[in-house]
């Protein structure tokens, strides 16, 4: 395995003119070969009703995935632990951690996943905000390392199936909120270059100077997730880079469709608004030729001090998705893992 691990973020695209099961079927595709090229994690990311993105529960994805590889760390980009049980939680990555013992991977969030309305629906017409993550993640290291103190009421509650080892616990994040509570309890720490593209490499500096070792983690370890486009020329990136500008501009005006093709992304005629707006989008992106990837991707790592990258791209076809994988990998000389 080379120093640099290098991993996948996947948000299973729905690209338009394909089928959400189609786009299960890709992610699927995409894990198997990602193992191959010799990447070291595979993330699923969660997200709920939207057009665009078809994975609302990727604990269920995680264990699909790993049954059909052998080496390939396998997790979660992460659970949206606001909708749900910590002790729930717990337990169904306790069930993973049995199935693919030292494989897996655990990163929550506290972000809804979607709108307000599917926020609500999610929790039967309430949504907490978020206000109570700090406690929900407490509870879930917890559950996962039966760890509650004696005294708590629910000390007798074990997560089962009990076991020696335990998924590796992420906290995500695209501010400081989540890079401060990593820090203070103890946790990895992974931050979402690809949301937002501002004060990140502070985050993670922080994150590292207010590190408080935990029986979890005696130092700090620091993940930076990237959108990446690669292809054989830098033009053929900034090509391939139209659907994404689009798809970014539909979701920040709330228009809720799956992610446009090459072709619907190259008819679009942008206004002199949407231009500015796509502009201001491309700072959460790296594209290029593979050695303009690298240069940018190394650059970032260093900026912020990163132990770990990890890239997540998505295009108007899964072909030159994949392509871009295989790129990135070639030039940073992965390998499968013996």
């Amino acid at each position: 395995m080379p120093t640099l691990k290098l991993s996948i973020l996947d948000q299973s695209p729905i690209i338009s003119g394909h089928t959400p099961a189609q786009a299960i079927a890709e992610t699927i595709k995409l894990a198997q070969v990602a193992e191959q090229l010799g990447y070291y994690r595979y993330w699923l990311a969660e997200h709920h009703a939207l057009a665009a993105l078809a994975d609302p529960c990727p604990e269920i994805l995680v264990a699909r995935i790993a049954a059909v590889t052998s080496t390939l760390r396998v997790g979660t980009g992460g659970i949206l632990l606001p909708h749900y049980s910590p002790l729930k939680v717990a337990e169904q990555f306790r069930m993973l951690e049995a199935l693919y013992p030292g494989r897996i991977d655990l990163g929550v969030g506290r972000a809804p996943g979607g709108d307000r309305a599917t926020a609500m629906a999610m929790g039967e017409g309430r949504y907490s905000g978020a206000e109570h993550f700090p406690e929900q993640v407490q509870f879930l290291v917890a559950y996962l390392d039966d760890a509650l103190p004696v005294e708590h009421p629910f000390a007798s509650v074990k997560a089962q199936p009990s076991g020696e080892t335990a998924p590796d616990v992420w906290l995500l994040g695209s501010s400081d909120y989540s890079g401060a509570l990593a820090a203070q309890l103890g946790l990895r720490f992974a931050f979402a270059h690809f949301i937002s593209a501002d004060d990140g490499a502070d985050v993670m500096r922080a994150y590292k100077q207010n590190f408080q070792p935990s029986q979890r983690e005696s130092q700090p370890h620091a993940l930076l997730a990237v959108f990446v486009i690669c292809a054989e020329s830098d033009a053929e990136a900034e090509r391939l880079a139209a659907s994404i500008d689009l798809r970014r501009l539909n979701s920040d005006y709330g228009r809720n469709l799956p992610v446009p093709s090459q072709q619907e992304a190259e008819a679009y005629h942008y206004n002199a608004t949407e231009k500015a707006r796509v502009t201001y989008n491309r700072r959460r992106a790296i594209l290029g030729a593979p050695d303009t990837v690298k240069a940018r991707l190394l650059e970032l790592r260093e900026k912020f001090d990163a132990d770990e990258l990890m890239v997540i791209t998505i295009t108007g076809d899964y072909a030159t998705r994949l392509e871009s994988y295989k790129l990135i990998a070639g030039v940073f000389g992965l390998c499968h893992p013996t």
